[in-house]
Order: C-alpha cells, then sequence, then structure tokens
C-alpha cells in the first residue's frame, strides 16, 4: 500500500464518520471532520487539486466555529429554512466564485479541472456555511458537491474517493430527509394546542 493509498484511506474513514453523523444532527460531526480536512488537504495538494485543498483549509475553521456553535445548542437544536431570496444571491455569489477562482486557477497554475475543482469548493462552502447554521437547504448543496466530485476524484485516479462521494451523496438524501421531518416535527410542536 503507498503513502497515497493510505492517506485517502485514513482521510475518508475520518470524513466518512463526520458527514454520516452531520445526517444525524450531532455534534461530533465536527471533530471528526477537522482530523480528516487536514488529511484531505495533504492528499488533494499531491494530486494537484489545489481548489480542494484550499478548500480543506476553510473546513477546518469552519469546523471550529461549527462545533462552538452547535456545542451551545446541543445536539437537538432548531433546524430552520433559508429564505429563498437569500440562498437565490447566496447561489449567485458562489457561481461567480467559482467562474473566478476557476479561472485564476486555470491561468496561474497546473490545476487539473480547475472549473470543476472550483465548483466543488464553492459550493462546499456555501452548503457549510448552511449546515453550520443548521439550515435544511443545506443537504440541496451537498449533493450538488457530491454530483461533481464523483467524476472529478475518479479522474486523477482517487477512486476510493469518488467512492465514498457516491456514499456522501446518498447520505446527503438521508440528511435532506431526516432534516425536513425534524422540521416538520419542531414546526408541530410549536403550534398552539
Amino acid at each position: 500500500m503507498t503513502s497515497l493509498t493510505l492517506l485517502e484511506y485514513s482521510a475518508n474513514a475520518f470524513f466518512l464518520s463526520s458527514v454520516f453523523l452531520a445526517a444525524r444532527n450531532h455534534r461530533h460531526t465536527w471533530t471528526l471532520g477537522i482530523i480528516g480536512c487536514v488529511l484531505f488537504g495533504v492528499l488533494f495538494y499531491q494530486v494537484q487539486l489545489y481548489a480542494d485543498a484550499t478548500l480543506m483549509v476553510f473546513y477546518i475553521g469552519t469546523s471550529v466555529i461549527g462545533w462552538q456553535q452547535w456545542q451551545r445548542g446541543g445536539a437537538a437544536a432548531e433546524i430552520q429554512r433559508t429564505p429563498w431570496p437569500m440562498l437565490g444571491l447566496f447561489s449567485l455569489i458562489a457561481t461567480g466564485t467559482l467562474l473566478v477562482y476557476g479561472y485564476i486557477l486555470y491561468l496561474n497554475t497546473d490545476a487539473y479541472a480547475p472549473f470543476a475543482d472550483s465548483a466543488v469548493l464553492t459550493f462546499s462552502v456555501l452548503a457549510q456555511l448552511l449546515l453550520m447554521k443548521r439550515r435544511l437547504e443545506t443537504w440541496w448543496f451537498w449533493l450538488i458537491v457530491n454530483t461533481l466530485a464523483v467524476p472529478l476524484y475518479a479522474s486523477r485516479g482517487l477512486s476510493l474517493t469518488a467512492i465514498v462521494y457516491v456514499g456522501f451523496w446518498l447520505n446527503a438524501c438521508y440528511g435532506l430527509w431526516r432534516w425536513h421531518r425534524e422540521l416538520r416535527a419542531e414546526c408541530l410542536a410549536s403550534e398552539p394546542a
């Protein structure tokens, strides 16, 4: 087993555990995620996916903040919806950022698939920020990210990571279903009798 393969297996094990806990609205998603992010950051840098390596630095910082926010609210804090105008604005910003960052990578680096890599970066940032605030729409953006990431990682020979991201796609479907169910239960519980 090569060091790159061992690194890929380790990163996926931690990240998989973290994502599994996120769909279950559990605060320990953040601590396991930090370890996975460090490992993935090194891996992505080694295979010239620089936007994804940058994304891992962002994830580490937001994981610390997310852990603090969820720690205060506990595992059962309220899930909310994001207002449509705000969601539209966030989506436009993410799309504009992916075009600019992709172009910068295209012009200035030897990055592989700079625009696809940048799309994974920008929509992951948006999904992570929504996750930190326990917004239901986080799962729609994780579905987009995972749909883009599977062929990107497979094309770089990261077969295990591509397979794991198929699992993340399924987990995002489950997270969307579960969080929607929890939100509906919270709404019913808060209605006056």
